[in-house]
């Protein structure tokens, strides 16, 4: 039968597979057309799985054998190049890992393969989640569907790029400082951080541990919600990882109480992401939200702040890519050139680039200087959010200063680069929950860019970011 893939959510296909409307192969074969048809313009996908029809297969069979389908019986799933499969590469886009096979499965992978989900391949990512715009992946960068011609985001614009063309019904990706929601504004999708402890990190190649969080990039809020609430939880395998046991209540009686952070408006905006924003703030007053301006005075140095602690992690977290135990290997006469020529020839320039800041950060002499001063800035950008939360149930912001940018654009200029993450950063240096909602587009040269709304919540309330989540999607779907 024919799909309309534009119209499809999971909620849809869990009811159409649940009646017998469609099987859980017809679904994934779907997908799978225009993966074939679309993919190789698009580099969303560094491998498609073969094994992908066979185990829709399979769960058609357990539905033909009368057991219930599960809740995400047949989804087919795009899984960012840095989660664990078993059996399948996971290269996190890099030459070092460039052959590598996963002996284990990551947590979230094992709760959506019980739940049913259908894993369609692996998908472009910024090396090592290293990047805002998938351009420093070792092989090539991903476009953005709406116009080829600029990048989708990053670091998991390979995600977004499937989920907004069709190429698959939900994706993972992972956020460091931005690099779910990022790319999830620049292509009109929804992307999810969760609360730092929230979903397990558990068979996520880390990058920097203590930002690192694992999210749905969806097309529908609903579909987040789905997803979040099937990869949650406590694992034993995660000890920063913690039970939400109770999702606190919604906003009772009374309408939710929006924040605007004035540091978040200032110069630097684009015009068309500053208009976008404040006709969903006419939006949220027209349906009677509180609307209350607010402060978050370190804001300013969550950038500065992030760029060293970070590195400090990934000098740290990368140490084990040597060539000695798995992955890429250069061969030479003793043991230091081996490690150097392997590092050297393994790593891609925006990682060896972070390698050595952050080596240097926690030299000796400097530690207090630079990483220490940084944590103390990150201790104060937690409690600028802290005392807001007091206030208001919410924050929203732009997810991004700019719609989505042209390749090669900012490749060369770090300082341009980094600072697609402005909006977004500060999120992980705290620690918070945080979705991206599209909020509208901006014309460019005849083609209409997304562009993103981000909402931010105390520390495990994903279910405000939901629901207030879901006014932005009817508010700009109903365009008044």
């Amino acid at each position: 039968m024919n799909i309309n893939l534009n119209d499809l959510t999971i909620k849809k296909a869990r009811e159409l597979i649940h009646k017998g409307g469609i099987s859980c192969r017809g679904l994934v074969s779907a997908y799978q057309e225009q993966i074939n048809k679309k993919n190789a313009g698009l580099n969303a996908y560094l491998e498609a799985f073969d094994d992908a029809l066979s185990i829709a297969e399979e769960e058609d069979e357990s539905i033909r054998a009368g057991i219930a389908p599960k809740p995400l019986s047949g989804v087919p799933f795009a899984i960012k190049d840095n989660i664990l499969i078993k059996g399948k590469i996971a290269s996190a886009a890099s030459k070092i890992l460039e052959n590598y096979k996963a002996v284990y499965d990551a947590t979230v992978i094992k709760r959506l393969r019980d739940a049913g989900a259908v894993f369609l391949g692996r998908t472009n990512m910024d090396e090592f989640a290293m990047g805002s715009s998938t351009e420093n992946s070792a092989f090539g960068g991903a476009k953005n569907p709406h116009d080829l011609s600029r990048v989708p985001g990053g670091s998991s614009g390979g995600s977004a790029a499937a989920v907004a063309d069709n190429l698959c019904l939900a994706a993972l990706g992972s956020d460091t400082a931005g690099s779910i929601r990022q790319p999830a504004s620049f292509c009109g999708t929804i992307g999810l951080k969760p609360t730092y402890g929230a979903v397990s990190r558990y068979g996520l190649i880390a990058m920097a541990s203590s930002f690192d969080q694992i999210g749905p990039i969806t097309r529908t809020v609903e579909d987040a919600e789905i997803i979040f609430n099937i990869i949650k939880g406590k694992d034993a395998f995660d000890s920063t990882s913690v039970e939400l046991k109770n999702q606190k209540p919604k906003t009772k009686n009374r309408k939710p109480i929006i924040g605007i952070p004035k540091e978040y408006f200032g110069e630097g905006i684009d015009k068309d992401v500053l208009v976008r924003i404040q006709e969903l703030i006419e939006k949220f007053k027209a349906r009677s939200f509180g609307i209350k301006e607010i402060s978050l005075p370190h804001a300013e140095y969550a950038l500065a702040c992030y760029y060293i602690i970070m590195p400090a992690e990934v000098s740290s977290n990368l140490a084990r890519f040597d060539g000695v135990k798995y992955g890429f290997k250069k061969e030479a006469e003793d043991l230091f050139k081996d490690y150097a020529l392997t590092r050297s020839g393994g790593f891609g320039k925006e990682v060896r680039q972070r390698i050595i800041l952050g080596a240097y950060v926690l030299s000796a002499g400097y530690y207090n200087a630079y990483y220490g001063k940084a944590q103390k800035i990150r201790a104060l950008i937690k409690k600028d959010f802290e005392n807001s939360f007091k206030n208001v149930d919410v924050i929203l912001t732009p997810t991004s200063p700019t719609p989505a940018f042209r390749t090669g654009e900012k490749i060369n200029d770090p300082v341009k680069m980094y600072l697609s993450d402005i909006f977004t950063a500060p999120v992980n240096l705290a620690g918070l929950p945080a979705i991206s909602v599209p909020a509208g587009f901006a014309e460019r040269e005849g083609k209409r860019l997304p562009v993103g709304a981000q909402l931010i919540a105390p520390w495990f309330y994903e279910d405000r970011l939901f629901e207030i989540g879901k006014e932005i999607e009817s508010a700009v779907n109903s365009n008044h």
